[in-house]
C-alpha cells in the first residue's frame, strides 16, 4: 500500500505548538514532531474508542503490555513479560522519575554531550549532579561522525556517580550505535556499578537499513541493572496522546521507580493506550514506508548542503528525523539559530541546548513532506548567499 508522506497539511489551523511558537511567516523545523498524519489503524481505532462514548478509568494496559512483548521478541528475540512494562506519560517523565528513583539528592548522573535537552535538565530537576563525558567528534567522508571516547566516558565517572543516562539512537547526533560499542559502556557501568537509563525512544525511525539492538538485550547481567525507555510517540507521530513506556526486568528498579512516581506521575490516558495497541499491532507497512521516506528526505538534505551550502557540515544520520548541523566555519557572526531564524525565516533548534559541545550547531527537523525539507533549504541557502 502506497502512503502519501508528500501531502502537506495545514498544521497552523490546529492547536500545534510546533507551527504556533513561531510567526506566521516562520517556517518550523525545530521540535521533533513530523507533519504527517498518523497511520489510518490508529486514527479508526481511536475513532473507533471515541464511538463507545464511555472514558473511565482504564484497563487497557494489559494488552498494551502484551503487545510490547510480542514486539520486542519479534524485532529482538528479546522476551520479557507483562510485569517489567512501566507506562509512563512521557519520555521526559521517564527521565525524570529514574533520576528522582535511583540515588539520592547529591548523587550523580553520567550523560555523554551533545545530547537532547531533558538529559540535562533532569538530574538537576531531582537535586542530582550532572557528570558529562562529551562524545568523540571526527570527519567521516566529510561529514562529522561521533562516537564514544572510553576514556573520556569511564574518567567522567565519580565516587558519586550512580546512573548513567543513554541515548541511542543518539538524539541529536543520529547515531545507532553497534553491539560492541554498547557492551563496552554496559561493561564500565557494570565495573562502577552504575545503574542504566537507556532512551530508545528513535529506535524504530532507522535510515538505509540499519538495525538497532536494546542494550538490555544483550546479556541477562547488563539487563539487570538497566532501564529501558521507549514509545510511540516518535515514530508514529501521536506525542501529543501521552504513552509511553519502560521496561524494567529487576523488580527492585521496579519498586524504585513506582516509588519515586507515586502521587505525582499520572496514568497513561485511554486514547494514548488506543492509539500505542493500534501502532505497534497493526501499522508495519506504514512505518517501513516512513522509514524509506525519511532515508529519502536525509540523502536529500546531505546532496543539498554538499551541492549549495558547503559552508555547513552535516552528520549522517543512521536514525531519527533530525540533521545536526555544524555552523562553526559558515561565516555567519553570533547564534547560528538566531540567524536562520531572522534571515530565512526557519525555525531550527539551538545547539547549545543540547550542551556546551553543540555551541555553533543547530538541529533540524526533517520529517516532513520533501517540499517544505527543500523550502526550508531554499530558504537557507539565500541567507547565506547575503553574508
Amino acid at each position: 500500500m502506497g502512503y502519501d508522506f508528500d501531502e502537506i497539511i495545514d498544521r497552523r489551523a490546529s492547536d500545534s505548538a510546533k507551527w504556533h511558537f513561531y510567526g506566521e511567516d516562520v517556517l518550523p523545523m525545530w521540535v521533533a514532531d513530523m507533519d504527517f498524519r498518523s497511520p489510518q489503524p490508529i486514527l479508526r481505532a481511536m475513532h473507533e474508542r471515541i464511538d463507545h462514548g464511555v472514558f473511565g478509568y482504564g484497563g487497557a494496559a494489559a494488552q498494551f503490555n502484551q503487545v510490547i512483548c510480542d514486539r520486542m521478541a519479534a524485532l529482538y528475540g528479546w522476551e520479557i513479560h507483562p510485569e517489567a512494562i512501566v507506562a509512563l506519560p512521557g519520555l521526559v517523565c521517564g527521565l525524570n522519575v529514574v533520576s528522582r528513583a535511583i540515588g539520592n539528592p547529591g548523587d550523580g548522573v553520567l550523560v555523554s554531550t551533545p545530547v537532547y535537552g531533558p538529559f540535562l535538565s533532569a538530574p538537576i530537576n531531582q537535586d542530582r549532579e550532572l557528570h558529562e563525558a562529551p562524545l568523540a567528534k571526527q570527519e567521516r567522508d566529510g561529514h562529522p561522525y561521533y562516537s564514544v571516547d572510553y576514556g573520556v566516558f569511564e574518567g567522567a565517572i565519580r565516587p558519586t556517580t550512580r546512573l548513567f543516562m543513554l541515548c541511542n539512537p543518539h538524539n541529536p547526533v543520529g547515531r545507532v550505535y553497534a553491539p560492541d560499542e554498547l557492551t563496552r559502556m554496559a561493561e564500565i557501568a557494570i565495573r562502577h556499578d552504575l545503574t542504566i537509563c537507556s532512551d530508545e525512544i528513535h529506535c524504530d525511525l532507522l535510515l538505509g537499513g540499519v538495525t538497532h539492538v536494546p542494550l538490555a538485550s544483550l546479556a541477562p547481567e547488563i539487563a539487570e541493572r538497566t532501564i529501558t525507555l521507549m514509545a510511540p510517540s516518535k515514530t508514529f507521530n501521536v506525542p501529543g496522546l501521552g504513552c509511553s513506556l519502560a521496561i524494567v526486568t529487576n523488580s527492585e528498579l521496579r519498586r524504585k521507580m513506582q516509588k519515586a512516581s507515586n502521587g505525582i506521575v499520572p496514568h497513561v490516558n485511554l486514547l494514548g493506550y488506543t492509539a500505542g495497541i493500534a501502532a505497534y499491532s497493526e501499522c508495519a507497512d506504514w512505518l517501513a514506508e516512513l522509514q524509506s521516506y525519511l532515508t529519502g528526505n536525509r540523502d536529500f538534505i546531505l546532496n543539498y548542503i554538499a551541492q549549495y551550502l558547503p559552508q555547513l557540515k552535516v552528520t549522517v544520520p543512521e536514525a531519527t528525523y533530525l540533521a545536526w548541523i555544524d555552523c562553526r566555519e559558515s561565516g555567519i557572526e553570533g547564534n547560528a539559530q538566531k540567524f536562520f531564524l531572522e534571515k530565512a525565516k526557519v525555525s531550527l533548534s539551538d545547539g547549545l541546548s543540547f550542551g556546551k559541545e553543540g555551541e555553533g550547531f543547530v538541529r533540524l527537523n526533517f520529517g516532513c513532506p520533501r517540499a517544505l525539507l527543500e523550502q526550508g533549504l531554499e530558504s537557507m541557502h539565500k541567507a547565506m548567499q547575503q553574508l
